[in-house]
């Protein structure tokens, strides 16, 4: 496990990070769909509000994944 944040260089690196870009959308994306089916039909909110939480949650989820992804 590297602590300094440093990937080697050749082509090992560049598949993971390729791998910690598709984590961090991955987890962006499933964040913003469980945030906007719970508004949208657990606590029945408009559209427009369901859509701004998913945005919201969805760019904080993908800031943490990158800030766990880089640690």
């Amino acid at each position: 496990m590297m602590r300094d944040g440093t990937l080697p260089a050749g082509g090992l690196g560049r598949v993971s990070a390729m791998k910690n870009w598709r984590y961090i959308g991955m987890h962006a994306v499933v964040a913003a769909t469980f945030i906007f089916l719970l508004q949208r039909y657990g606590l029945n909110a408009t559209l427009e509000s369901s859509l701004l939480w998913a945005l919201t949650f969805g760019g904080c989820a993908a800031g943490l994944a990158y800030a766990q992804s880089n640690r």
